[in-house]
């Protein structure tokens, strides 16, 4: 969890991906009138991180139950929304007590429950069986949108960053097909990425995209589609993104790898705000809907002192910035409501993308 400087290790895998998104930001054309600023805080939300008892666990989810709404109320977006935190919960951690917690966030508007999973050396099955008893346990406590019969839809971030086996020495996972699992499972989008400097970052940067291909091949999403307006498709899940670039380190002489990661050591400032923003992540055709997904492990102590404390409020206070009324509106969004807001851009939409928040899934009934 520290700052990450800049290192050759792996950099051929994203690099080339990377120089394409700048080319292709410097060639598109500058959007008429204010640019929508999407942002999305999304935590792999671990209580036992480290190997916590269970009570530990419990204390780490209370202090966000306890701490999180005053920081949230200090701040407010163009809709006049507190900052919405997205949970990434690892289905292999479930225990009643945090999912009621988390609950009770959502039904004041401050976040939402999605998955997150850590697995190793497993098998399709196993893997299918496993989500849809981690999506019925999660249901069970009103998480999750669900789709009018019933079925749940979720959003997902692979523990240690090894969507469909993206090791080479196939740890931390072991399917090849776990993008096609997920989709059969309703998986509606999937929230992994970037994870440089890591070698399981995929080559394409900075981008929403649809994974291409043979889904059941691993690394099926080290090629894609680029979401665009006109274009959805209905057999796969989509990608999102979160800005990968490389930065000046303040105060030092050169580079650092930017890859949206808000740690105690690496919290979030004007800077990297800038350097996020500047990415321009968009649906191919809106380019004045910016969607900037960060990513973080809240629930460990030092890391929730961050994010609750001075650090987390530095991080609002530069977001700002981007809420001036005039050439910028910020819009804090959840997982499901950024991955809404991209459906109503490939439909077409525009105008203030605030308004499409529910425009595809539902709220979960926790937060209805």
């Amino acid at each position: 969890m520290l700052a990450l400087s800049l290192s050759p290790r792996y950099i051929h895998r994203w690099i080339g991906g990377y120089a394409r998104s700048v080319v292709e930001r410097l060639a598109e054309p500058r959007p008429e009138g204010p640019c929508h600023v999407l942002f999305a805080l999304c935590d792999h939300f671990e209580p036992l991180w480290g190997g916590a008892s269970a009570e530990h666990g419990r204390q780490r989810v209370d202090r966000w139950e306890r701490e999180y709404p005053a920081l949230a109320g200090e701040f407010r977006d163009a809709d006049g929304f507190s900052p919405r935190h997205t949970f990434f919960f690892p289905g292999e951690q479930y225990a009643p007590a945090y999912l009621d917690s988390l609950g009770r966030l959502a039904r004041f508007g401050l976040g939402e429950v999605e998955l997150h999973l850590h697995h190793e050396g497993d098998d399709a099955t196993r893997l299918e069986q496993g989500i849809r008893s981690y999506l019925r346990w999660f249901s069970e406590h009103g998480h999750l949108s669900h789709e009018a019969g019933g079925r749940p839809r979720y959003g997902f971030i692979h523990g240690n960053w090894c969507l469909a086996n993206s090791r080479r020495d196939g740890r931390y996972c072991g399917v090849d097909s776990e993008l096609k699992v997920l989709f059969e499972t309703g998986c509606y989008a999937d929230f992994t990425f970037p994870s440089a400097p890591d070698e399981t970052q995929p080559a394409i940067v900075n981008q929403i995209y649809w994974p291409g291909g043979d889904l059941s091949r691993a690394r099926a999403h080290e090629r894609g589609t680029r979401a665009r307006v006109g274009q959805v498709h209905s057999d796969r899940i989509l990608m999102i993104q979160g800005p990968l670039a490389l930065s000046r380190r303040k105060g030092r002489f050169g580079m650092r790898i930017e890859s949206a990661a808000l740690t105690a050591n690496d919290p979030a400032t004007e800077s990297r705000v800038d350097c996020w923003v500047s990415q321009s992540i968009h649906v191919a055709g809106r380019p004045d809907w910016i969607f900037v997904k960060v990513h973080t492990h809240g629930a460990p102590d030092v890391q929730a002192a961050s994010l609750l404390g001075e650090p987390g409020r530095a991080l609002h206070r530069a977001l700002q910035k981007y809420n001036d009324g005039d050439r910028f509106l910020l819009h804090y969004v959840t997982a499901r409501e950024m991955y809404n807001v991209a459906h109503a851009a490939m439909h077409g939409l525009g105008g203030d993308p605030g308004a499409y928040r529910d425009y595809v899934l539902p709220k979960p009934p926790v937060a209805s």
